[in-house]
């Protein structure tokens, strides 16, 4: 137990500190001021000096007395006496919190007021020095502690229910996209510069290989569907032979041709494909509701439950040991883009920009939630924590006022008395 639990002294902040050993001053300077006015009267018909201390003593008083009332009326009842127009700050308290809330609104919380400020203000700049050095003037320490905060923020989260609601987002997105048309126009893109043609190859080689596969599939139809004769015969088998022979000779033949009639016929199936994906309403509802079997798939859900972790788990890694991070590509490209940040003038220049207009939109959009809650704060302090907060805050000063005044006070007095002995 330390020695302010011992005593029964609670723990004061230096700010109390300074104001409680100010009012003690004051408070013994008013005294000393008595004591001297007692005795100087006591022995003033022995020396004319000391009417001078005196009146000095007397007036010093006066104003020492004066300005403690004053100081102290401020705050609370000076002697616990009802005085009107004392305790100003309790009683109105509510008025003070509306005041100080329109001074923030009417000087800090204008979008005319943020937009000036944020002139003066080289975000892009800023972002580009921390990117490209972030270890400089304790911008490391700033970073480790991002990191951590970000690592327990994220760790914290209820991983369950985050990522159900990350995959649901991402199932509502793709839901509500039109894929339709964005396939029609990649199949159009790809056919104009020729990228299908390797698709075409790929699925006549398939073709070609399920055929060879197959053959005796071909020969078993062949022989159930000839009649009797032919088997007898064994045309069957000359007739099997010959269809195959032929199949085998048409995907070779459509290989080796790019311009093969059915190749032809592919690409005019692959254009009129394009084409209905993007124009034709039967079309693209079937697209959609191709695209909405296949995330209801078990399989889809699975390979998003899959990719959540992933994510969270890099970020986790990347979170917890930034330097891992920033020493590799990942670190060489921010650096550069601090570099860029720092030297492209057009770029700096949109970057401010766009940080101007959300500093100015958001002030706009949340300045008068943020005087109302000002407001709101203050008007829900009782009034013995606005007293305390406000003289914790300027009560030093207001000690000093006291000093002062008496000091004034007392040379006043002193000059008065002067001025009345000599005239």
């Amino acid at each position: 137990m330390n020695v302010f639990a011992r005593t029964g002294i609670s723990r004061l902040s230096p700010v109390q500190s300074g104001a409680a050993g100010m009012r003690v001053v004051a408070t013994g300077l008013l005294v000393v001021m008595a004591c001297v006015y007692l005795a100087a009267r006591a022995f003033e018909d022995r020396h004319p000096a000391l009417g001078f201390v005196r009146a000095f003593a007397e007036a010093a008083m006066v104003g020492g007395l004066a300005d403690w009332f004053a100081v102290t009326a401020l705050f609370r009842h000076p002697l616990g006496l009802p005085i009107p127009h004392t305790a100003i700050i309790p009683r109105n308290k509510d008025r003070i919190g509306d005041t100080l809330a329109l001074f923030l609104k009417d000087n800090f919380l204008t979008p005319t007021v943020v937009a000036r400020r944020m002139y003066k203000v080289d975000v892009a700049a800023a972002i580009g020095r921390f990117l490209d050095n972030p270890d400089v003037t304790g911008e490391g320490r700033l970073r480790q502690g991002a990191s951590r905060l970000f690592a327990t923020i994220l760790d914290a989260l209820d991983q369950e229910r985050l990522g159900g609601m990350v995959k649901s987002a991402i199932g509502q997105r793709l839901r509500a996209l039109d894929v339709s048309p964005m396939l029609g126009q990649a199949l159009e893109a790809a056919m104009k510069e020729g990228r299908h043609l390797p698709l075409q190859k790929s699925i006549i080689d398939w073709a070609g290989q399920t055929l060879a596969a197959n053959e005796d599939l071909i020969r078993a139809m062949v022989h159930e569907r000839a009649n009797t004769l032919l088997r007898w015969t064994g045309l069957d088998e000359d007739i099997a032979n010959a269809i195959i022979k032929g199949l085998h000779k048409l995907l070779f033949d459509m290989a080796d041709d790019p311009d093969h009639p059915l190749r032809a016929k592919v690409n005019e199936a692959f254009a009129n494909l394009a084409f209905d994906m993007q124009h034709d309403k039967e079309m693209k509802a079937k697209v959609a509701q191709w695209k909405g079997v296949i995330l209801d798939n078990p399989a889809l859900q699975r390979w998003l439950d899959g990719l959540w972790e992933q994510a969270r788990s890099g970020l986790l890694k990347a979170a917890r040991d930034p330097d891992a991070v920033l020493a590799g590509k990942f670190g060489e490209m921010l650096r550069q883009l601090g570099q860029t940040l720092q030297h492209d003038v057009k770029l700096r220049t949109t970057i401010n920009r766009f940080a101007r207009r959300a500093a100015v939109g958001a002030t706009a959009s949340y300045g008068d939630g943020i005087v109302r809650l000002v407001s709101d704060t203050v008007r829900g302090w009782d009034a013995h924590t606005v007293t305390g907060r406000l003289e914790n805050a300027v009560g030093r000063d207001l000690q000093y006022i006291r000093v002062n005044g008496t000091i004034v006070g007392g040379l006043v007095g002193l000059t008065i008395h002067a001025l009345n002995v000599w005239l």
